[in-house]
This record gives structure tokens, sequence and C-alpha cells, in this order.
């Protein structure tokens, strides 16, 4: 049986994961290292070695991490809703998302980008088993004239799109609007863009 880690561990290895988590989204995996992350985190490379072992080990705890937060938006999506309803909440849930865990957005984007060397297959089976488990009940909701004619698969598409931009693209989108806050105003456009779309 593993022994327990003691509070000074715990807040040492949360302080790694969060300052890899600041390197890693600024920076990408490449161009990421040890010693940024140690001097981020307050501690010093051999003391950040003893909690993992390598920097793919601190990117692959994130990535563990990040996957399934990213995840859980579509899996609440419910086959026994109201289907605009249901598919609204997805929008909600996802902009949610990248306004509460923005640096858990681009260091998705950044993995991806890269090609995602670390999730590749975690993309072409955990992701996209979901993504056609949803798919199919957004279909028969069209079939069945709940909602417009649309391909599930793109409409998905188009939500990750819509709301991970404002994570993604933070620095643009706050140049843009000055003062104003995006994610309010994203949320009623969402909201009214896809009523709109979906309405049969």
């Amino acid at each position: 049986m593993e022994k327990p880690q003691t509070r000074i561990q715990q807040r040492n290895q949360a302080a790694i994961l969060s300052a890899g988590l600041n390197i890693f989204s600024q920076y990408g995996f490449r161009g990421s290292t040890l010693d940024q992350i140690a001097e981020a985190a307050g501690l010093s490379k051999p003391n950040l070695l003893y909690y993992f072992p390598s920097k793919e080990a601190v990117h692959s705890a994130l990535l563990a991490r990040l996957l399934d937060t990213w995840l859980d938006p579509l899996k609440a999506l419910d086959a026994t809703g109201d289907p605009i309803t249901e598919i609204m909440g997805y929008a909600q849930r996802k902009l949610a998302l990248s306004r509460d865990y923005p640096r858990e957005s681009r260091l998705f984007a950044n993995e991806v980008l890269q090609g995602a060397p670390h999730i590749a297959e975690v993309l072409a089976t955990d992701l996209k088993n979901l993504v056609d488990e949803k798919a199919k009940i957004i279909r028969a909701w069209s079939e069945a004239g709940k909602v417009a004619d649309v391909d599930p698969h793109h409409l998905i598409f188009s939500i990750w799109a819509m709301t991970q931009h404002y994570a993604d693209f933070d620095v643009q989108v706050r140049a843009v609007l000055g003062d104003r806050e995006p994610y309010d105003g994203a949320a009623v456009f969402l909201d009214a863009m896809y009523r709109r779309l979906l309405q049969p």
C-alpha cells in the first residue's frame, strides 16, 4: 500500500502541476523546460525531480487530469432531455470551461497543434467514441423533427471552435473588446445563434 503524502508533499506537487500548466500552456511542450517549471513552482530542480522524474511526467499528469475535465460537458448531454436545452447546455458548459480553465484549454490546443503526440490514442478512441455516441443522439433528434437537420459532428466541432476561442485567443479577444467582459456577451450570442440554428 502506497504511503499517503504529507501536507508539504501535497502542496509541492500541486505547485509543480500549477507551474507546469502555466509554462506548458504558454510555451507548449517543446518550448518548456524543467528549469522553467521548477522556478515557477518556487522549488529547486532536484526537488521537482523527487515528485516527477521528467518533463514528460509533469505533462502527462496534466493531460490526464485535463482529459477528464474536457470530456465531462459532452458526457452530460442527455438523450432523454429536451433536445435544444441539452445542446444549449453543452455549449454553455463548454464556454464556462474556457472561462474557468483557460490554461487547460491552451495546454490542450498546444498539444493538438503539435500533432497530439501524447494524446493521439485518446483522441482516436475515448474522444471519438464519445462524440460518435452523442452525434447519434443529435441525429435521432433531427430525424424526429425535434431539432433542425444539422450534421451532428460539425455541430459539435462548431461548439468547440466557438467556445474554446475565448480561452485560446484570450489576448486577442480582450484587445478587441477593451473593457467589455468577453464571456457575458459570448453566452448571450451563443444562445441566440444556436437556438436559431437548431429550431426545427
